[in-house]
Protein backbone atom coordinates (compact mmCIF):
# COMPACT_ATOMS: atom_id res chain seq x y z
CA UNK A 1 0.00 0.00 0.00
CA UNK A 2 1.36 3.43 -0.98
CA UNK A 3 0.72 6.24 1.50
CA UNK A 4 1.64 8.93 -1.03
CA UNK A 5 1.94 8.15 -4.76
CA UNK A 6 3.82 11.40 -5.27
CA UNK A 7 6.38 10.43 -2.63
CA UNK A 8 6.97 7.12 -4.41
CA UNK A 9 7.41 8.92 -7.72
CA UNK A 10 9.87 11.41 -6.22
CA UNK A 11 11.88 8.56 -4.76
CA UNK A 12 12.06 6.91 -8.18
CA UNK A 13 13.24 10.23 -9.66
CA UNK A 14 15.90 10.67 -6.93
CA UNK A 15 14.41 14.11 -6.43
CA UNK A 16 15.68 16.76 -4.01
CA UNK A 17 13.32 19.27 -2.42
CA UNK A 18 10.36 19.67 -0.07
CA UNK A 19 7.09 17.72 -0.25
CA UNK A 20 4.36 19.94 1.20
CA UNK A 21 1.15 18.34 2.48
CA UNK A 22 -1.80 19.37 4.67
CA UNK A 23 -0.24 18.17 7.91
CA UNK A 24 3.49 18.67 7.39
CA UNK A 25 6.52 18.69 5.12
CA UNK A 26 9.04 16.04 4.11
CA UNK A 27 12.49 17.05 2.87
CA UNK A 28 14.19 14.80 0.33
CA UNK A 29 17.75 14.53 -0.96
CA UNK A 30 18.30 12.24 -3.94
CA UNK A 31 14.91 10.64 -3.33
CA UNK A 32 15.51 9.84 0.36
CA UNK A 33 13.91 11.52 3.38
CA UNK A 34 16.38 13.62 5.39
CA UNK A 35 14.01 15.66 7.56
CA UNK A 36 10.31 16.04 8.38
CA UNK A 37 8.19 18.63 10.15
CA UNK A 38 4.56 18.74 11.27
CA UNK A 39 2.54 21.14 13.42
CA UNK A 40 1.18 18.06 15.22
CA UNK A 41 4.64 16.84 16.24
CA UNK A 42 7.17 18.45 18.59
CA UNK A 43 10.20 19.67 16.66
CA UNK A 44 13.65 18.27 17.35
CA UNK A 45 14.65 21.24 19.51
CA UNK A 46 11.62 20.67 21.75
CA UNK A 47 12.43 16.98 22.10
CA UNK A 48 16.02 17.80 23.05
CA UNK A 49 15.45 20.81 25.31
CA UNK A 50 12.18 19.86 27.03
CA UNK A 51 13.59 16.41 27.58
CA UNK A 52 16.57 17.97 29.36
CA UNK A 53 19.24 16.68 26.98
CA UNK A 54 20.24 20.07 25.57
CA UNK A 55 20.07 23.59 26.99
CA UNK A 56 18.04 26.07 24.96
CA UNK A 57 21.12 28.29 24.71
CA UNK A 58 23.07 25.46 23.09
CA UNK A 59 20.38 24.93 20.48
CA UNK A 60 20.10 28.65 19.73
CA UNK A 61 23.86 28.94 19.28
CA UNK A 62 23.88 25.99 16.86
CA UNK A 63 21.14 27.59 14.75
CA UNK A 64 22.91 30.98 14.77
CA UNK A 65 26.30 29.53 13.88
CA UNK A 66 25.34 26.85 11.38
CA UNK A 67 21.77 27.40 10.23
CA UNK A 68 22.71 29.49 7.21
CA UNK A 69 24.91 26.67 5.85
CA UNK A 70 22.43 23.89 6.72
CA UNK A 71 24.79 22.27 9.21
CA UNK A 72 23.06 22.58 12.59
CA UNK A 73 23.27 18.86 13.28
CA UNK A 74 26.95 18.75 12.39
CA UNK A 75 27.61 21.74 14.70
CA UNK A 76 25.89 20.05 17.65
CA UNK A 77 28.18 17.05 17.28
CA UNK A 78 31.41 18.96 16.51
CA UNK A 79 30.85 21.29 19.49
CA UNK A 80 30.43 18.31 21.82
CA UNK A 81 26.84 19.11 22.76
CA UNK A 82 25.59 15.76 21.40
CA UNK A 83 27.25 12.52 20.42
CA UNK A 84 26.96 11.45 16.81
CA UNK A 85 24.97 8.31 17.61
CA UNK A 86 22.75 10.20 20.04
CA UNK A 87 21.91 12.83 17.45
CA UNK A 88 21.17 10.17 14.85
CA UNK A 89 18.74 8.36 17.14
CA UNK A 90 16.99 11.57 18.23
CA UNK A 91 16.76 12.87 14.69
CA UNK A 92 15.41 9.60 13.28
CA UNK A 93 12.77 9.55 16.01
CA UNK A 94 11.73 13.10 15.14
CA UNK A 95 11.63 12.31 11.41
CA UNK A 96 9.40 9.24 11.81
CA UNK A 97 7.19 11.13 14.27
CA UNK A 98 6.61 14.12 12.00
CA UNK A 99 6.31 11.94 8.89
CA UNK A 100 3.49 9.97 10.51
CA UNK A 101 1.39 13.13 10.68
CA UNK A 102 2.62 14.66 7.42
CA UNK A 103 1.54 11.52 5.56
CA UNK A 104 -1.92 11.43 7.11
CA UNK A 105 -4.79 11.39 4.58
CA UNK A 106 -4.94 14.86 3.04
CA UNK A 107 -7.79 16.88 1.60
CA UNK A 108 -5.69 19.69 0.13
CA UNK A 109 -3.15 19.65 -2.69
CA UNK A 110 0.23 17.98 -2.36
CA UNK A 111 3.06 20.08 -3.77
CA UNK A 112 6.78 19.56 -4.30
CA UNK A 113 9.31 22.38 -4.36
CA UNK A 114 12.41 21.22 -6.14
CA UNK A 115 15.79 22.17 -4.72
CA UNK A 116 14.49 23.30 -1.32
CA UNK A 117 16.55 22.10 1.64
CA UNK A 118 16.22 22.30 5.42
CA UNK A 119 18.54 24.37 7.58
CA UNK A 120 19.18 21.51 9.99
CA UNK A 121 21.16 19.56 7.44
CA UNK A 122 21.38 15.86 6.66
CA UNK A 123 22.03 13.39 9.48
CA UNK A 124 20.97 10.00 8.15
CA UNK A 125 18.81 9.71 5.04
CA UNK A 126 15.92 7.23 5.19
CA UNK A 127 14.28 5.51 2.23
CA UNK A 128 10.74 6.61 1.41
CA UNK A 129 9.71 2.94 1.55
CA UNK A 130 10.87 2.72 5.18
CA UNK A 131 9.00 5.91 6.07
CA UNK A 132 5.78 4.69 4.46
CA UNK A 133 6.11 1.25 6.03
CA UNK A 134 6.57 2.73 9.49
CA UNK A 135 3.66 5.13 8.96
CA UNK A 136 1.33 2.24 8.10
CA UNK A 137 2.59 0.18 11.04
CA UNK A 138 1.85 3.04 13.41
CA UNK A 139 -1.66 3.53 12.05
CA UNK A 140 -2.41 -0.15 12.54
CA UNK A 141 -0.95 -0.12 16.05
CA UNK A 142 -3.11 2.82 17.13
CA UNK A 143 -6.27 1.20 15.78
CA UNK A 144 -5.45 -2.12 17.43
CA UNK A 145 -5.21 -0.42 20.83
CA UNK A 146 -8.29 1.84 20.57
CA UNK A 147 -9.95 2.29 17.16
CA UNK A 148 -11.58 5.66 17.87
CA UNK A 149 -9.42 8.55 16.67
CA UNK A 150 -11.45 11.28 18.43
CA UNK A 151 -9.19 10.95 21.49
CA UNK A 152 -6.19 12.02 19.38
CA UNK A 153 -7.31 15.65 19.14
CA UNK A 154 -9.61 16.10 22.14
CA UNK A 155 -8.43 17.53 25.47
CA UNK A 156 -7.22 14.74 27.72
CA UNK A 157 -9.50 14.45 30.76
CA UNK A 158 -8.41 11.86 33.36
CA UNK A 159 -10.89 9.51 34.98
CA UNK A 160 -10.50 7.86 38.40
CA UNK A 161 -8.80 4.49 38.36
CA UNK A 162 -10.75 1.43 39.38
CA UNK A 163 -9.79 -0.27 42.67
CA UNK A 164 -6.50 -2.06 42.17
CA UNK A 165 -5.94 -0.55 38.70
CA UNK A 166 -2.37 0.66 38.12
CA UNK A 167 -0.62 2.81 35.51
CA UNK A 168 3.00 2.97 34.43
CA UNK A 169 5.31 5.82 35.41
CA UNK A 170 5.16 7.10 31.85
CA UNK A 171 1.36 7.12 31.87
CA UNK A 172 1.33 8.72 35.31
CA UNK A 173 3.38 11.66 34.01
CA UNK A 174 0.99 12.03 31.09
CA UNK A 175 -2.06 12.04 33.36
CA UNK A 176 -0.39 14.60 35.62
CA UNK A 177 0.01 16.91 32.61
CA UNK A 178 -3.61 16.40 31.56
CA UNK A 179 -5.43 19.47 32.87
CA UNK A 180 -8.61 18.95 30.87
CA UNK A 181 -7.48 21.53 28.30
CA UNK A 182 -4.30 20.12 26.79
CA UNK A 183 -4.64 17.81 23.81
CA UNK A 184 -2.21 14.92 23.29
CA UNK A 185 -0.12 17.20 21.05
CA UNK A 186 0.09 19.82 23.80
CA UNK A 187 1.09 17.21 26.36
CA UNK A 188 3.76 15.86 24.00
CA UNK A 189 5.32 19.31 23.70
CA UNK A 190 5.13 19.93 27.42
CA UNK A 191 6.83 16.65 28.27
CA UNK A 192 9.27 16.69 25.35
CA UNK A 193 7.95 13.40 23.95
CA UNK A 194 7.20 12.29 20.39
CA UNK A 195 3.57 12.96 19.53
CA UNK A 196 2.89 9.47 18.20
CA UNK A 197 4.01 7.81 21.43
CA UNK A 198 1.81 10.22 23.36
CA UNK A 199 -1.16 9.29 21.16
CA UNK A 200 -0.42 5.63 21.79
CA UNK A 201 -0.37 6.18 25.55
CA UNK A 202 -3.63 8.14 25.39
CA UNK A 203 -5.32 5.38 23.41
CA UNK A 204 -4.09 2.78 25.91
CA UNK A 205 -5.47 4.90 28.73
CA UNK A 206 -8.76 5.22 26.84
CA UNK A 207 -8.95 1.46 26.43
CA UNK A 208 -8.33 1.09 30.17
CA UNK A 209 -11.07 3.62 31.00
CA UNK A 210 -8.61 6.08 32.52
CA UNK A 211 -9.42 9.07 30.29
CA UNK A 212 -12.65 10.46 28.91
CA UNK A 213 -13.44 9.10 25.45
CA UNK A 214 -15.35 11.39 23.08
CA UNK A 215 -17.48 9.51 20.61
CA UNK A 216 -16.51 9.22 16.96
CA UNK A 217 -19.34 9.82 14.46
CA UNK A 218 -21.33 6.66 13.90
CA UNK A 219 -21.27 5.12 10.42
CA UNK A 220 -24.27 5.84 8.20
CA UNK A 221 -25.43 2.25 8.47
CA UNK A 222 -24.18 -0.39 10.88
CA UNK A 223 -22.65 -3.46 9.25
CA UNK A 224 -24.95 -6.44 8.93
CA UNK A 225 -24.44 -9.25 11.41
CA UNK A 226 -23.98 -12.81 10.15
CA UNK A 227 -27.17 -14.67 9.26
CA UNK A 228 -26.57 -17.27 11.93
CA UNK A 229 -27.13 -14.73 14.71
CA UNK A 230 -30.84 -15.56 14.58
CA UNK A 231 -30.03 -19.13 15.52
CA UNK A 232 -29.29 -18.07 19.07
CA UNK A 233 -32.95 -17.83 20.04
CA UNK A 234 -33.64 -21.34 18.78
CA UNK A 235 -30.47 -23.06 19.98
CA UNK A 236 -28.62 -21.03 22.61
CA UNK A 237 -25.76 -23.49 23.19
CA UNK A 238 -22.43 -22.33 24.57
CA UNK A 239 -20.49 -22.64 21.31
CA UNK A 240 -23.04 -20.53 19.46
CA UNK A 241 -23.06 -17.89 22.17
CA UNK A 242 -19.32 -17.65 21.92
CA UNK A 243 -19.58 -17.18 18.16
CA UNK A 244 -22.13 -14.43 18.73
CA UNK A 245 -19.90 -12.72 21.27
CA UNK A 246 -16.93 -12.83 18.88
CA UNK A 247 -19.04 -11.45 16.04
CA UNK A 248 -20.38 -8.59 18.12
CA UNK A 249 -16.91 -7.67 19.34
CA UNK A 250 -15.64 -7.67 15.78
CA UNK A 251 -18.37 -5.23 14.74
CA UNK A 252 -18.07 -2.83 17.68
Amino acid sequence: MTVSPMLARLAAEHATGALLRDHGTLYLVDGRVVHAESPASPSLDVLLTAGGRLAQEGWDEAVDQAGARSAVGRFLVDSGRLGGGELEICHLGAVFDAAFFALAPASGPTRFRYGVGHWFGTVRPVSTAAVERETLRRRELLDSVWPYAAVDTAPVVPRPAAPGQTVSLRQRALLAAADGLRTPAGIARLLGRPAFHTLLDVRRLAAAGLVETPFDPLPEAPPALPSWVGEVAADPDIALLRRLRDALEAHL
